[in-house]
């Protein structure tokens, strides 16, 4: 059986792919597409919950997304480098699962991590193409692939998104994916320190964020990504 994806996302942390393209995975999805997730890191510097926390939390969010798989690279929180270890390690996934679209971590943003993996993930869609670059994987050679498409979903910092997808019938859902990452989120019984996502405010932007993007194509949600490749299309009246 391939193991193939239609979509793979990529984040940083857990979390990051629920909040950011949670509910494109769920649209696609619903209209038979499979899509994957992989976590660069657990996640372990972060303020509030474990290690052990986030790995059940990112299970359940999977569920709730239906992805066909959910991978953890294991990389350094904070400390991951764009460098030919780490690349290797991105590229072996990318020629597993083979995606038609890839989606990463904003370019630029508040966490340095989200960067550094936006650009990671990027030179590594390049690479996983070159046949010079061997890699293997349960002891059999793999074969070089380069996905056609790498967006870049947005995150904390507000970003004019190059291309919109509607999430209206979808929101919910991933609300409800979101925060299965309850240990990262506001809870009135919690004796963690605050963090900027933790306040109680925080899902509200999260939807207000939803709805104004959504507006500026006439839809009630939706999820903006950035390019840095060109945007086609053989039919301008199958454009929203």
């Amino acid at each position: 059986m391939s193991s193939s994806v239609d979509i793979l996302a990529f984040g940083a942390h857990p979390d990051d792919v629920e909040l950011g393209c949670g509910g494109t995975l769920l649209a696609h999805i619903h209209r038979g597409k499979t899509a994957g997730i992989v976590d660069l890191t657990y996640g372990e510097l972060g303020t509030r919950g474990t290690v052990e926390d986030r790995v059940e939390e990112a299970a359940a969010a999977a569920k709730i997304l239906g992805v066909s798989v959910r991978e953890n690279l294991g990389y350094k929180d904070g400390f991951f480098l764009n460098d030919k270890e780490h690349q290797l390690g991105v590229i072996k996934l990318l020629r597993k699962y083979r995606p038609e679209v890839v989606l990463a971590n904003a370019i630029s943003d508040r966490h340095p991590d989200h960067g550094r993996a936006a650009a990671m993930v990027k030179d590594a869609v390049f690479l996983s193409g070159l046949r010079k670059i061997e890699t293997e994987m349960d002891g059999e050679n793999q074969e070089a692939y380069r996905p056609p498409a790498l967006y870049h979903y947005i995150q904390y910092h507000p970003v004019h998104p190059d291309i919109t997808v509607d999430i209206t019938d979808f929101v919910d859902q991933k609300m409800e994916a979101v925060l299965a990452h309850k240990s990262q989120f506001y809870n009135p019984e919690s004796s963690e320190p605050k963090t900027v996502i933790s306040n109680p405010g925080f899902m509200d932007a999260v939807r207000a964020r939803s709805r104004e993007v959504g507006m500026q194509i006439n839809v009630e949600y939706g999820e903006g990504f950035t390019t840095t490749r060109n945007l086609g299309t053989a039919d301008l009246l199958s454009l929203l």
